[in-house]
């Protein structure tokens, strides 16, 4: 067996595992957009009448009606999902065009923003603005992530509880696991939260329900454990959801609650707190 070479050496040998992507050629996708595209550029008048008349004609090019308001293909199954209970777009596109384009608007400003864009001159900084795109919007569910976390935080600093968050508690033999918000000392917190918020889906949520399933595992009786559970693609991930209310069900954790029932979550939390003279 060869000697293995210290980290510097080690960290000369690594090199790129994927080729560079030239922004500029063209792809299959690309060209399919830019014939949708060049077919909206056709229509007499693009209001609600017209684009659900387009996209009876053409189901497959909802999707690049979604680009046009700032939604990728997996953001648009999703809030297709969460109005329509189906993410379907070609079902809907043939059978209910009128009302799909007519809830877009209203939704999204689909026909100003389609509008708008078809007729406006860009410039190479737009170009690199879109490009810059996936940055901004993985900013955008970082930070409605975080919204739950800010929300439960924000609870606990009203009662005037002692807490940390995105850290890890002591358990069951020593054993620890990851939570959100942790109220008291961290080696031997009273109240542990999970905050999971995602409206797109991914192997980020299966980790979410790993996490929460790791607090069910290490907590100690006389500890609470409770999940903030919100966002669309949890619509999409089901499976997984119904793996953290089964944890509930079966008493695991104490209690699951999403934005809408955050009153609950107070008053549980201001309860158990007393019981235990927190506060």
């Amino acid at each position: 067996m060869a000697h293995a070479p210290d980290f510097d050496e080690y960290l000369k040998t690594l090199g790129r595992l994927t080729s560079h992507v030239d922004p500029t050629a063209s792809t299959p996708e690309a060209e399919h957009i830019a014939a949708a595209t060049a077919g909206l550029g056709e229509l007499m008048v693009t209001d609600v009448a017209g684009l659900a008349a387009w996209v009876r004609e053409n189901p497959g090019d909802v999707p690049v009606l979604g680009l046009a308001i700032g939604l990728s293909q997996e953001k648009l199954k999703n809030v297709l999902r969460d109005r329509f209970d189906t993410s379907g777009w070609h079902g809907l596109a043939r059978q209910r065009p009128v009302e799909l384009i007519t809830w877009l608007d209203e939704e999204f400003d689909l026909v100003r923003m389609l509008t708008a864009q078809m007729d406006r001159t860009y410039t190479f900084a737009d170009i690199l603005v879109a490009r810059a795109g996936t940055r901004l919007t993985a900013t955008r569910a970082g930070a409605s992530g975080r919204r739950i976390e800010d929300h439960i935080e924000d609870i606990a600093r009203d009662l005037g509880l002692d807490y940390v968050t995105r850290s890890r508690f002591s358990g069951r033999n020593g054993r620890t696991a990851p939570a959100d918000l942790i109220v008291g000392d961290p080696n031997a917190p009273d109240i542990v939260v999970a905050a999971k918020g995602f409206d797109s889906t991914g192997s980020k949520l299966t980790d979410a329900v790993r996490e929460i399933e790791e607090m069910a595992e290490v907590r100690l009786p006389r500890q609470l454990v409770l999940a903030v559970i919100d966002g669309i693609g949890w619509k999409s991930r089901q499976a997984d959801l119904r793996r953290i209310h089964q944890l509930w069900v079966d008493r695991q954790i104490d209690g699951m609650y999403t934005l809408v029932t955050l009153d609950r979550f107070r008053a549980d939390v201001t309860e158990f707190a007393r019981l235990r003279r927190l506060i």
